[in-house]
């Protein structure tokens, strides 16, 4: 395999660099920044290129890790060239295979690849792939080759349908960014108390930890604990009084969720004062809402 890589950002180099370390050729990269493909050639032990179609020749598959926008017009750029019997993978979470329209016409193979981990940084990211895990949608051809290949590497794997992607990023972007506002709503709370910034996050670790390993290790149902999960009405009755107005409506997703959850590790325990709690809450909120908007 030889695997020639268009676009030299973070995806790019980490991806170039993994695929060195474990002995699969990268042939080099291409960018419209012949300096970001030089660095990037220059970080993996690889070439750089300065035309598209001297890569595509030189490489049997390639990877497209431009931006999700980019993607199309890469597409547009190769498709034209000889690429037949050669597998062409995009990077993008929430976009499918279909992104290569007319692929059929050209005898190439489509793939989308999507490693489940934050690349924050070009120059150390690719040292956490080891542990990731990849899902795959495309053309069979295309799958036959990539998915034993990331297997081999000691990645699992896992298939999915191209209708199924846009449902499978909002999944991640839950898992990732929106677990990093929820924290952050957490910390300004402790700042509320005299905590500084560093201080929330310290002191919060532990606990923060402990919680994700356990969902890890048992599962959500089981790993849940606390007031709604007990069915302390009094504490969440303290948590409404205090919590910001900014942070209440988020608080009151989360509660009712919790409720969904806290049914199935306790199916004997009757949840209905917290719901109606919570339903009251609610009332309270958008008839204050209402009133605001009639003054």
């Amino acid at each position: 395999m030889k695997i020639g890589i268009i676009g030299s950002g973070r995806v790019g180099y980490s991806m170039g660099k993994y695929m060195q370390d474990h002995g699969i050729r990268v042939t080099g990269f291409y960018d419209r920044h012949r300096e970001r493909a030089l660095d990037a050639a220059q970080f993996t032990g690889t070439d750089s290129f300065d035309r598209i179609e001297d890569l595509v020749a030189a490489s049997d598959t390639l990877f497209l890790t431009t931006s999700d926008g980019e993607i199309a017009n890469v597409w547009d750029c190769i498709r034209h060239l000889s690429i037949q019997g050669k597998i062409i993978c995009h990077f993008s979470g929430s976009l499918s295979s279909d992104q290569f329209q007319g692929i059929e016409k050209t005898r190439a193979y489509g793939l989308s690849i999507h490693p489940m981990l934050a690349f924050s940084d070009k120059y150390t990211s690719y040292k956490q792939l080891q542990n990731a895990f990849f899902t795959l949608e495309g053309h069979a051809q295309a799958l036959a080759v990539m998915e034993p290949l990331l297997q081999k590497m000691g990645n699992p794997v896992q298939r999915i349908a191209p209708e199924q992607k846009a449902l499978y990023h909002t999944a991640a972007a839950t898992l990732s960014n929106q677990v990093v506002a929820l924290l952050a709503s957490g910390y300004e709370m402790l700042e509320a108390c005299g905590f500084d910034t560093e201080n929330a996050r310290r002191a919060s670790a532990a606990l923060v930890r402990g919680n994700v390993e356990n969902v890890i290790a048992s599962g959500c149902v089981q790993a849940l604990t606390g007031p709604i999960e007990r069915g302390d009405l009094v504490t969440v009755e303290k948590h409404l009084q205090v919590i910001p107005a900014q942070g209440k409506e988020m608080y009151m997703a989360l509660a009712r969720e919790q409720i969904r959850l806290a049914k199935k590790k306790n199916p004997h325990r009757d949840y209905t004062d917290m719901e109606c709690l919570l339903a009251d809450e609610k009332r309270r909120r958008q008839n204050n809402e209402e009133y605001g908007r009639n003054i």
